[in-house]
């Protein structure tokens, strides 16, 4: 250790030894002390890839029907996948956040004519209400633009103008779907949660792209027929049973859809994806996996990765919250937003500023690992104590920013003070704490756990 010289005299005040077989080491002060100009010299990039990785990820999240409001399981999504992407890019990788829209189906058929019976003056409770139909608040808003002949837009997609007849069922259709995407796109704002891309599961239907992997599934002799449907042979890849992947009615089961969107993940160059999916998807792992190696197109075992959660309860007034009169059968994000936001000043709009009820919604979604079932509780996210997690990391930001406002000075002159009276316990605790920054970073992205850094902050 002596041989070392210059090397480790920076680094080490003392060396002792301590018993047979043991030498320690005592860290200088000097050194401890380096992690504060790092910080300082650094800034927000501190703990984060020097250099790009070269590595593309894709990360799928959200994903949610267009049929109605975000609920607060969209809202965990929203939460678990934007932290995680963050991570990824903090650490060198480029990603790309996507949001797949399940814009056909018997869901969507449901929305249209629930709509439909809206504008024809039909409300729940009515004799001749469909059984199946919606019944949120949100659809009798839906056809009262529809009857207005209103003009919507959604995200990375065209303007839609309604017809106006309620007979017009492909109008609604169109209609209702892009009304609510755009519903979507301004609570996932507030939420402050963004992506770069959209994708359309109706997409993969016009563009033929369900029909070609079922095509080179069939070519790779992976699948038979049985009682007048079309079976995939899943269980030569794990699956528990051979599933049925088109109905003797000729329509698709949901899965075959799924196959066909990861195959274009794939063609798209993204070979590592991770979708994050409630923990009710569990179900569908192993056929999608299993439809997407049989496919014949290099697509590895164990491709896609998922992150997936469990549900969130909601207590409110000490009472768990079940239901939405929004939504008409759950809590939406919008209302959870809102309720955690509380009486917070208004803006020059007019618009109350729900940037207080956003952070305090998506701290304590990150808050727990994934798989674990969260209760958010809202008058603990309005407390101002420190029993409230998210509001005692604010209260220490805004007491440190106060202390610089006080201060007045340059901070960048700050990265070239000297560091020697920092020889308290507490500052060295401090110091300690932010030279793991990093490490506590990586392990995040590696494990896709963004609580790491809600229980680091904490």
């Amino acid at each position: 250790i002596a041989d070392l010289g210059p090397a480790l005299a920076d680094l080490v005040d003392r060396i002792e030894v301590a018993g047979a077989g043991f030498i320690n080491l005592r860290i200088s002060g000097e050194a401890k002390r380096a992690v504060v100009g790092k910080v300082l010299a650094q800034g927000a990039r501190y703990g984060c890839a020097a250099r790009p990785s070269g590595e593309k990820v894709q990360l799928e999240f959200v994903s949610a029907n267009p049929t109605g409001p975000l609920h607060v399981g969209h809202g965990r999504q929203g939460a678990l996948g934007d932290a995680i992407c963050a991570l990824l890019e903090a650490q060198g990788h480029e990603v790309l956040r996507e949001f797949y829209y399940n814009d056909a189906g018997v869901q969507i058929v449901t929305l249209a004519s629930s709509v439909q019976a809206r504008a024809m003056g039909r409300k729940p409770g009515d004799a001749d209400w469909p059984e199946s139909a919606y019944n949120g608040d949100y659809i009798a808003d839906i056809a009262a633009d529809f009857l207005a002949k209103k003009t919507v837009s959604a995200a990375n997609g065209d303007p839609v103008t309604a017809s106006g007849d309620v007979n017009d069922i492909e109008s609604i259709r169109r209609f209702a779907v892009t009304y609510l995407r755009h519903e979507q796109d301004l609570d996932l704002q507030a939420f402050g949660v963004r992506f770069d891309n959209y994708y359309l599961e109706s997409s993969l239907y016009t563009d033929g792209k369900v029909e070609a992997a079922v095509a080179a599934l069939v070519s790779a002799n992976k699948t038979f027929e049985h009682d007048g449907a079309l079976w995939l042979r899943s269980t030569e890849y794990g699956d528990d049973k051979d599933r049925v992947m088109k109905k003797s009615d000729g329509t698709y089961t949901y899965f075959v859809p799924d196959v066909a969107y990861h195959i274009t993940k794939w063609q798209r160059g993204y070979h590592q994806v991770i979708n994050v999916q409630g923990s009710d998807h569990h179900g569908t792992i192993a056929r999608v996996r299993a439809g997407l190696q049989a496919a014949g197109v290099g697509i590895p075992q164990g491709y896609p990765s998922y992150v997936l959660h469990k549900m969130v309860t909601v207590m409110k007034n000490g009472e768990e919250v079940k239901i939405s009169k929004r939504a008409g059968s759950y809590v939406t994000l919008r209302d959870l937003i809102e309720w955690s936001t509380g009486d917070a000043p208004l803006d020059a709009q007019g618009q109350r500023d729900v940037t207080r009820g956003r952070d305090a919604v998506r701290f304590f979604l990150i808050s727990r690992k994934a798989d674990t079932e969260f209760v958010f509780d809202v008058d603990l996210a309005l407390a101002q104590s420190d029993e409230n997690p998210v509001y005692y990391v604010q209260y220490a930001h805004a007491r440190i920013c106060s202390v610089l406002n006080q201060w007045g000075g340059d901070e960048g002159t700050l990265k070239n003070v000297d560091l020697s009276p920092l020889t308290a316990a507490r500052e060295a605790s401090l110091m300690a704490k932010l030279s793991e920054y990093p490490e506590m970073l990586k392990k995040a992205a590696d494990e896709l756990g963004p609580h790491h850094v809600a229980f680091y902050l904490r």
